[in-house]
């Protein structure tokens, strides 16, 4: 009863502040609408025990309700993080978490590493088949003209990146977190590369395998299961893509310094990763950050830009070229969440109902995270400090051919 009356109070503030799509359904019947409009967000409460969580609607409690199945959401997903959102922004006062930035001090381990991968990424590879591009590209994309389909746009980004190194045939590449292969693949077949990608996940490694075998390019292409810390060699050119948002903050100046070792002295790095754009590199606003810490990728810590810059000169790198690519991401997530959408009936079949909806909301709560600049993602190509700068062309147009 008490919990009611709370919630009756809590309905009328929200009321007196906003209009927004939402339908409450009670467990006894009862239905509060939040707009004149009918509902496209519907969320039922089946017992008086959930209304806590409407009662301070973060994201982290609103989000994990529903993954935990104590409270049922239905309607899109990008109408249900657009609604939360709302309700959040109404009813809590706006501050970044200080997870975010506390973290870093339980520290990362090679076991904690390997085990946040494998939860990530070894889910299935039909899982991701399910909802990513034919190559299966888990990366932001890149939208040269800004009308192109998903798998063309995630090609050009492959291009963008093995053009901006300037990668020549006969180069060596490293591809540290190499996924399902696509980049060094690319890399081998269309600039006559010899490539190495390693990963810490099994599911990526053996399919990776599976592919470069079948486009018959052994002999140009190796996939490892190996932490890159344990690679030895120099190499021409090495890329990450993805990857250091795994790292940890503390780490970053060790990881750029071992990217450093491994580069030859007039090679080119690229890192191109996620970066909060919190000064102070805390998570995300609303509890987002503590769901995304605890349901999606344990011990991942995002770095402000300004950050990672003071790490790659800390570890021996010189910048080179920074472009930021936000804007493409937050289509790349809208476009994975329309193909989690239109083909949930297959992926229900290849997970199980939680891990079905942490996705469902993940990926649609990336796309709004991109769109208003709580996050953001960054290409940043280096190389060696102290170099003569006339190995460093005059402008960016070979970038663009």
């Amino acid at each position: 009863m008490f919990n009611q009356i709370r919630l009756s109070a809590w309905s009328t503030g929200v009321r007196n502040k906003l209009t927004v799509p939402l339908r409450v359904e009670l467990w006894n019947g009862q239905r509060l609408d939040f707009s004149s409009e009918p509902p496209r967000v519907t969320i039922r409460v089946p017992e008086p025990a959930a209304i806590r969580y409407l009662l301070s609607p973060t994201l982290y409690n609103l989000g994990k309700a529903y993954v935990e199945g104590a409270i049922e959401v239905n309607g899109r997903a990008a109408d249900m993080i657009a609604v939360v959102n709302a309700l959040a922004k109404t009813t809590l006062k706006h501050r970044n978490s200080l997870s975010g930035a506390l973290r870093s001090l339980t520290g990362h381990t090679r076991a904690k590493d390997a085990a946040a991968i494998r939860y990530h990424y070894d889910v299935s590879n039909e899982f991701y088949g399910a909802w990513l591009d034919p190559a299966m590209v888990y990366s932001c994309a890149y939208f040269e003209n800004g009308d192109e389909d998903l798998g063309t746009a995630q090609r050009k980004k492959l291009d963008h990146i093995l053009g901006k190194i300037g990668l020549r045939p006969g180069h060596t590449l490293l591809d540290i977190g190499c996924g399902w292969g696509a980049l060094v693949m690319r890399a081998a077949q269309r600039y006559g590369a010899r490539c190495v990608g390693v990963t810490l996940s099994e599911n990526q490694a053996r399919l990776a395998r599976a592919l470069v075998e079948q486009a018959g390019l052994q002999d140009r292409v190796e996939i490892r299961l190996q932490d890159y810390r344990d690679v030895r060699g120099q190499f021409d050119r090495i890329t990450s893509v993805g990857m250091f948002e795994h790292v940890g903050l503390r780490n970053l100046p060790a990881y750029f310094s071992r990217i450093n070792a491994l580069l030859a002295p007039d090679g080119l790095a690229m890192n191109h990763g996620l970066t909060s754009t919190d000064i102070d590199s805390r998570s995300a606003p609303y509890g987002g950050g503590e769901f995304i810490e605890q349901y999606v990728f344990p011990h991942g810590e995002l770095a402000h830009l300004g950050t990672v810059v003071k790490a790659i000169q800390e570890g021996g790198l010189e910048v080179r070229d920074v472009e930021n690519l936000r804007r493409h991401y937050a289509r790349t997530c809208a476009m994975w969440t329309d193909n989690f959408e239109n083909h949930a009936p297959q992926i229900k079949l290849l997970t199980d109902p939680k891990r079905f909806r942490i996705w469902h909301v993940y990926l649609a709560g990336c796309t709004y995270a991109f769109n208003h600049d709580w996050v953001s993602l960054y290409q940043v190509v280096c190389g060696k400090a102290g170099q003569d700068p006339s190995a460093i062309p005059w402008s960016r147009r070979y970038m663009y051919p």
